[in-house]
């Protein structure tokens, strides 16, 4: 972590942080960071707590319920959502869209009215976007002030951030981190990914030329980090490498870190035959996001490029 970053971040280790997403892969690395600064971490959990560090919520309930009382003691100085089901587990039926909804727009809306409603709201509020906000644009270079793109996810996405409008009401500061795929040790497409390519089943997606918004899990974490501690960030962050790469650069190169020859190209009619309406909103589409407002701000990324994301991930 660069000492810029450093100096920012360590600046919440005074604060209590509340945590959504806690048992994700993002989730899991935040939580250790930030106790090892020395913050407080108290986890939203959506069953009765089994520890002195959870507050249990109900964002499915009729009316979303997070005991105010129980906010209002605890107290958190900032808070960090990250729920979310996961875009590429299952295929998107109408009822798999609808969580989809759900589980962003509606634990969103949740969270930001309670916030709102404390009688002391905390100073920030983090929350996970991403970069299918701005749907499939070609080779169009796309930074926090382009529109938002077509179809289920960049509408989808809209709502999300839009879920969030009664906590800046409030006055609190609201960032919009719009991720894209996270390159990860053990987790998240890496995990499903790597096996297949070291089994030299690996190889590019429909004809390769769609953009890929990516960056390392490292660097992602960094990003909340910084986006906690820097007053400046608000609204929507692309938290991406600031060199994105089509999908032929990235099989390729993945390749390459695992040994093997990325040969097999998926066509995009089997693509669509096998995933559906998810084949072009996430596996085709081509975004090609830069990190402009990161930049800006002073953030130095770990892992810039796509080649040391990888060796990263897939160090020993």
């Amino acid at each position: 972590m660069d000492s810029q970053t450093d100096k920012k971040s360590s600046q919440s280790a005074e604060n209590t942080i509340l945590l959504s997403g806690a048992s994700g892969m993002l989730g899991t690395s935040l939580a250790q960071a930030l106790r090892q600064q020395g913050a407080t971490v108290c986890r939203l959990v959506r069953r009765p707590t089994q520890a002195s560090d959870e507050l249990t919520w109900n964002p499915d309930a009729s009316i979303g319920i997070i005991d105010q009382d129980s906010l209002d003691a605890i107290q958190p100085t900032a808070a960090v959502h990250l729920s979310g089901a996961n875009v590429a587990s299952h295929r998107w039926t109408a009822a798999y869209k609808q969580q989809m909804r759900d589980s962003r727009v509606r634990t969103t809306q949740v969270l930001a009215e309670s916030l709102a409603r404390m009688k002391q709201p905390p100073r920030v509020l983090v929350i996970a976007s991403a970069v299918g906000f701005y749907g499939d644009r070609g080779d169009t270079i796309l930074d926090e002030t382009s529109n938002p793109g077509e179809g289920f996810f960049p509408e989808l996405c809209t709502a999300w951030e839009a879920a969030s409008r009664l906590a800046e009401d409030a006055g609190i500061r609201v960032v919009h981190l719009r991720l894209g795929m996270v390159i990860g040790r053990n987790a998240g497409a890496m995990a499903r990914l790597a096996p297949l390519f070291r089994l030299g089943l690996g190889g590019r997606l429909g004809n390769g030329r769609q953009w890929m918004s990516w960056i390392s899990e490292s660097d992602a974490l960094r990003t909340i980090l910084f986006a906690l501690s820097n007053d400046t960030l608000s609204g929507p962050v692309n938290a991406v490498a600031p060199e994105p790469v089509t999908n032929t650069t990235f099989t390729r190169q993945l390749g390459r870190a695992v040994h093997r020859p990325a040969i097999l190209p998926a066509p995009a009619f089997a693509l669509r035959l096998a995933f559906g309406e998810m084949a072009d909103e996430a596996l085709l589409a081509s975004t090609r996001a830069v990190p402009v407002r990161l930049l800006d701000a002073g953030f130095v990324f770990e892992h810039p490029n796509i080649t040391q994301a990888f060796a990263a991930a897939l160090a020993p």
